[in-house]
C-alpha cells in the first residue's frame, strides 16, 4: 500500500502566499494592514517559540505583529487592562493570548474579555456558540487547519466515521463539531480519557484525529487498515518531536496520515493569519474591499 503523506507544511505555503495577496488587495484598497497583537506572559519556552514563529508568519504575510511581553509575576488586573486597551485600538484587528498562563490568572476571564470581534483564535464563547451553529465569524485554527488539510488533499468526510481522540476546547471538541456539520457530513465519534477501550473505536474509523497529549499513544493496532490519520499532537520526546501517532507503527498500514513536524502545526498559524485577516476586512465598508475567496468564512475550512 502507499501511503500519502500530507504535507501540511507545503500546505500552509500555499495558503500563506495567498493570504500575503489579499492583505496586499487590502492595502491597495483602504490603507489597512492586518495586524495580530500576541500576548506574552511569563517565560515558558515553548510558548515563547509558538509566539516567534507567528510573528515570522505575520512578517512574510506582510501582516503587522504586535508582542506585548509580561513577566509571569504579572497580575490579572494588569492583564485584563492591556485586553481592554487592545480591544479599545482601532488599529488591532486581532488578539492572541498566548496559553498556558501563569498560576494565579485565570485564562477563561482573560479569554473572555478579548473583543470577540477580534478573537481570532476563536475561544470566546460568542465565537463557539456561533461556530457550534454553523455560522461561524472565525474557525478555531487548529481544527480549521485539518480540515483545509483534507479538502487540499482529496480526503472526503461525507459519509465517513471520522473518530476524534480528545475532547478539548482548543482542538477536540471543535475539530468533531467541524466534522459533523453540513457540507462535512461525517458522522463522529469523540473519545476521550473516560472512554473504555479506545482501540474499539478507533478501528473503526476512516479518518482518525488524534489530539490526546500523549506521546506516540495510537498504535499500529488501533488502526484501520487504509484509514486517514491526522496527527495533531506535538509532544517532546528526548531530544525529538513526536505527535500522538506511532508513525513508524501506522504509516505503512494506512491509506494516508500528517508527520509530526510538518503536518497540522503549520496549518494552525496559516487558520490565525486568515482569521485576523478577516477580521480586518470586517472593520471597513463592504464596496471598499476587493472580495475574493478568502474573505469567504466556511463551515469547515
Amino acid at each position: 500500500m502507499t501511503t500519502l503523506i500530507i504535507n501540511g507544511k507545503q500546505i500552509a505555503e500555499q495558503l500563506r502566499a495567498d493570504l500575503a495577496g489579499a492583505a496586499r488587495s487590502l492595502k491597495d484598497s483602504t490603507g489597512v494592514v492586518p495586524h495580530l497583537a500576541a500576548v506574552l506572559v511569563g517565560d515558558d519556552p515553548a510558548s515563547a517559540v509558538y509566539v516567534r514563529n507567528k510573528q515570522i508568519a505575520c512578517h512574510k504575510a506582510g501582516f503587522k505583529s504586535t508582542l506585548h511581553r509580561f513577566p509571569a509575576t504579572t497580575s490579572q488586573a494588569e492583564l485584563l487592562e492591556l485586553v481592554h486597551s487592545l480591544n479599545a485600538a482601532a488599529d488591532v484587528h486581532g488578539i492572541l493570548v498566548q496559553l498556558p498562563l501563569p498560576k494565579g490568572i485565570d485564562a477563561t476571564t482573560v479569554l473572555d474579555t478579548v473583543d470577540p470581534a477580534k478573537d481570532v483564535d476563536g475561544f470566546h464563547p460568542e465565537n463557539v456558540g456561533l461556530m457550534q451553529q454553523g455560522r461561524p465569524r472565525f474557525l478555531p485554527c487548529t481544527p480549521a487547519g485539518v480540515m483545509h488539510m483534507l479538502r487540499v488533499s482529496g480526503i472526503t468526510t461525507s459519509g465517513k466515521h471520522a473518530v476524534v481522540i480528545g475532547r478539548s476546547d482548543i482542538v477536540g471538541k471543535p475539530m468533531a463539531a467541524l466534522l459533523a456539520q453540513k457540507g462535512a457530513d461525517a458522522t463522529v465519534t469523540l473519545c476521550h480519557s473516560r472512554t473504555p477501550d479506545i482501540a474499539v473505536f478507533s478501528r473503526q474509523a476512516d479518518i482518525l484525529v488524534a489530539a490526546v497529549g500523549i506521546p506516540l499513544y495510537v498504535k499500529a493496532h488501533m488502526v484501520k487498515p487504509g484509514a486517514v490519520i491526522i496527527d495533531v499532537g506535538i509532544n517532546r520526546l528526548g531530544d525529538r518531536l513526536v505527535g500522538d501517532v506511532d508513525y513508524a507503527q501506522v504509516a505503512p498500514v494506512v491509506g494516508a496520515i500528517s508527520p509530526v513536524p510538518g503536518g497540522v502545526g503549520p496549518m494552525t498559524i496559516a487558520k490565525l493569519l486568515k482569521n485576523t485577516l478577516q477580521a480586518a476586512r470586517a472593520t471597513q465598508p463592504i464596496e471598499t474591499l476587493n472580495i475574493g475567496p478568502l474573505a469567504e468564512t466556511h463551515r469547515g475550512d
